[in-house]
């Protein structure tokens, strides 16, 4: 079996943009015939861009090559251009590339991926949800605490028992900054509306992008301990895992991050400083599937567990599912609301969510098909990057 071509599709997000303003797949097809699909997650580049390092990259490394041979494509591309090293841009491509010869090694021998990876142990995946403004309204749901609040009932009635928000603010291409004494107590406040609203038995998960140094975010730890957060996530910026486990050891609270590093070696980095005890690999830009396992594989010597970050598509979602459904220490996974939306819109048959957790897909590969139909009648023709930072330096 050999891989004889590659499409890419670049897909605009209609409003309100869940999942950011475009999804990148990639489709490889096989000379038997075999299609996989893949997504790639927040190249830093024009997507026009990306679509031609992706055309580069098949030219070079993927055309002719047995999709089974994971190992080898994987080593090939990360060490191109004698780089050898965690590229978020070659990562990226590498990881829907990746993900896409897993699906086709899934329908080839027709069992779900999570089979060829160790097998099932759980029945569902329980997921989480960012608490999200509703349909057509204006986004104070981000930054007003009483609106969070009715936001966050309404997802608890609905059956989430994990919620997500960033009470902090703003982040800026100029952090991580010391928080001033009202941000701080705004932010306190914040959480203790959410809490009251939500009750004891619903775990907050206090979502935070690196805004603040080491001092400032210990300092904001401890007045959010009294309200038992599941996680702080990424209290300080992914650099310096040091810095982040310094505050590891100054709160009772667990340290989340990874949605912003790539590959084994820079998780290595913060497993052996023990800057984090929840790691939040993206799937779509780690590596792909194999690499997310290698990594749970060594947290789960030290007793560290995963939470896949989502803040893409649905098929970056599927392989999150995959992940989930055969690895021991996976504890939660992102989903986007209730993956409804465009999430739906886009797959021949959409994934199933039902009181709190995802119903895992039962078909060969990643378990899903991307309407291509769909795709096409949604380009992406705008030129903003899947996420941005402010230029602000007085935040």
């Amino acid at each position: 079996m050999k891989i004889i071509d590659a499409k890419t599709f670049v897909v605009g997000t209609p409003p309100p943009h869940k999942g950011g303003a475009f999804w990148i797949f990639v489709k490889l097809t096989t000379d038997s015939g075999v299609e996989g699909i893949g997504e790639i997650y927040a190249v830093p580049f024009n997507p026009t861009t990306t679509v031609t390092m992706v055309e580069d990259i098949v030219e070079r490394y993927v055309l002719g090559s047995n999709p089974f041979d994971i190992e080898r494509l994987w080593r090939r591309i990360y060490s191109t251009g004698f780089t050898q090293r965690p590229d978020v841009s070659v990562t990226a491509i590498l990881s829907g590339l990746e993900t896409a010869c897993w699906d086709i090694i899934g329908k080839e021998v027709d069992r779900p991926v999570y089979d060829l990876l160790g097998g099932r142990i759980r029945e569902q995946v329980r997921s989480y949800t960012y608490i999200y403004p509703e349909l057509g309204a204006d986004d104070t749901a981000y930054h007003d605490a009483r609106e969070a609040a009715e936001r966050a009932s309404f997802y608890v009635s609905h059956g989430f028992s994990a919620l997500k928000f960033d009470p902090v603010g703003p982040y800026s291409a100029f952090d991580p900054r010391q928080l001033p004494a009202e941000v701080l107590q705004n932010t306190e406040e914040f959480v203790r509306t959410v809490r009251e609203a939500v009750g004891g038995g619903v775990d907050l998960l206090i979502g935070t992008h690196g805004q603040m140094t080491t001092s400032s975010a210990i300092r904001l730890a401890r007045r959010l301990e009294k309200f038992d957060p599941l996680w702080f996530e990424e209290p300080t910026p992914p650099e310096n895992p040091g810095e982040m486990a310094r505050v590891a050891r100054a709160t009772s609270i667990p340290i989340a991050t990874g949605e912003r590093l790539s590959t084994k070696y820079e998780f290595a980095r913060v497993l052996e400083s023990k800057a984090a005890s929840i790691l939040q690999m993206a799937i779509g830009r780690v590596g792909g599937i194999l690499e997310t396992k290698k990594i749970a594989a060594a947290a789960e010597t030290q007793y560290a567990e995963i939470a896949p970050h989502l803040y893409a598509g649905p098929i970056e979602g599927a392989a999150n599912i995959q992940v989930a459904m055969c690895t021991p220490n996976f504890l939660i996974q992102e989903s986007i609301e209730m993956w409804g939306g465009f999430h739906a819109e886009i797959l021949k048959t959409p994934i199933e969510w039902r009181d709190g957790f995802i119903i895992p897909p039962t078909g060969p590969g990643l378990g899903v098909e991307l309407d291509e139909e769909v795709a096409a009648r949604h380009p992406y023709t705008g030129d903003r990057l899947h996420l941005e930072m402010t230029d602000h330096s007085d935040l």
